[in-house]
């Protein structure tokens, strides 16, 4: 049985207005008001998934019908893809997409998933080549897809960046450099106009692009003195202009997306760089990648703004950080890579609580209706409800296998929860 928070209640025409109509207005009225709901409860908002973290860059889910409680017999489908891939899935309308390597990363690829079914309707080999070397814990095909529902953009570090049509039509290609690292990439493309924004932080030649996202042709190029960077940027609104802002190796950024250039930096304290900044109201949360302090970044500014913008700073100490934080109401919950959770109050940075979740953690947590979601490694997902102590809701378990790995995190659609381990997408929610 699948478990959903209580949604919005809908009365499509109350029955006493209908007395006395003719029964064919009375239908007519009636399949109206039913169409008025439709669209009112599956929103752009509820459907789509189209980026790393959602829609609203930040993890959050607008859809009121995510599930809180499943198990192995609530699957709606799952899906064995070819190959091994850590990218999450990214969804509009009725399609999937992720990306995937074959023959230990000699073969890169861009598939499309039926939504409905988990069937593969197209599947595309964007490069073909002798791989780079990568970390035992990423692989050749980390980055995240975006989509507008007109192109489908997939980055491979050395396996360049790639543009289809949701059809599965090659649009363009372009070689991004060799990526000399030992690390691999995973830092995922972003829309942000009519252009393609990708950050390809490297042990040399470090930079973030924009291409025109028709062409692919180049349109800004800043270099970054950030290396061994995976982030992802996230867009904000800063009263009369808009900034691209990109965490890092020394800390966090701010950019022009529209001219690339660097509008402003705030040094962070041990390096890597690897989580996606996280916006809370006002505020933007900065956690390192390595143990040191977690801090918030005020946007805004000129220059070096460490000791203007940076609201606050408190000690994180103890394991590895690779999910990035989530940030519900007055909480922000942050999870290392060890399973130590720690909420902090977003005012002012103090502890609300300290405490160890069983299993290892890669994934960014999502969070929908109050609820903040996070699986670990076994696929084993904790549904926690913020507050001043730990409460965990629920425990879902998925029948996976044990060469199986959960690094990717969810993407919700339409009362539905799609998840991706290394080799198989599972579906889990109503079934439709």
């Amino acid at each position: 049985m699948v478990s959903y928070n209580s949604g919005p209640s809908w009365t499509f025409l109350a029955p006493s207005l209908l007395n006395g109509m003719p029964m064919i207005l009375a239908l007519r009225i009636s399949v109206l008001m039913f169409l008025g709901f439709l669209t009112a409860s599956f929103s752009y908002a509820d459907i789509n998934w189209p980026r790393w973290r959602g829609q609203l860059e930040n993890g959050h889910s607008q859809d009121a019908n995510v599930p809180t409680k499943w198990d192995a017999d609530c699957l709606v489908w799952k899906a064995d893809l070819p190959g091994s891939g850590q990218s999450s899935p990214v969804i509009w309308g009725d399609k999937i997409f992720l990306t995937s390597a074959l023959d230990k990363g000699k073969e890169r690829v861009v598939l499309c998933v039926a939504r409905t079914s988990g069937e593969i309707l197209w599947q595309h080999s964007a490069w073909k080549g002798e791989p780079e070397p990568v970390h035992a814990m990423n692989g050749w095909a980390s980055a995240t897809c975006v989509t507008d529902g007109e192109l489908v953009i997939a980055f491979f570090g050395r396996g360049g960046i790639h543009a289809y049509s949701v059809e599965g039509k090659p649009l363009w290609s372009k070689d991004l450099g060799p990526f000399e690292s030992p690390w691999g990439v995973a830092a995922c493309p972003i829309l942000v106009d009519n252009l393609v924004i990708q950050n390809c932080d490297s042990d040399s030649n470090a930079f973030i692009i924009a291409l025109d996202k028709s062409t692919g042709k180049e349109v800004w190029r800043t270099k970054r003195s950030d290396n061994r960077g995976w982030s992802t940027p996230i867009v904000r609104n800063v009263g009369d202009h808009r900034e691209l802002v990109l965490n890092g190796h020394e800390g966090v950024r701010g950019y022009d997306p529209v001219s690339g250039k660097e509008l402003w930096f705030c040094k962070g304290f041990n390096g890597r760089g690897e989580p996606t900044v996280t916006p809370a109201g006002d505020l933007l949360c900065v956690v390192n990648g390595l143990a040191g302090d977690f801090y918030t970044v005020r946007p805004g500014g000129a220059g070096d703004v460490t000791k203007t913008h940076m609201a606050w700073h408190t000690p994180r100490k103890g394991g590895r950080d690779c999910p990035s934080p989530i940030v519900v109401g007055n909480y922000i919950i942050v999870c290392d890579m060890g399973g130590v959770a720690t909420c902090y109050d977003a005012k002012d940075g103090h502890i609300h609580w300290k405490e160890r979740l069983a299993g290892k953690y890669s994934a960014s947590p999502i969070a929908a209706n109050g609820l903040v979601y996070f699986i670990n490694e076994e696929g084993l997902t904790r549904v926690i409800e913020p507050g001043p102590e730990l409460k965990i809701v629920h425990e879902n378990p998925l029948p996976a296998t044990q060469d199986e790995i959960f690094r990717s995190s969810f993407a919700v659609s339409n009362g539905q929860l799609f998840i991706r381990s290394t080799t198989i997408l599972y579906c889990v929610g109503a079934k439709q």
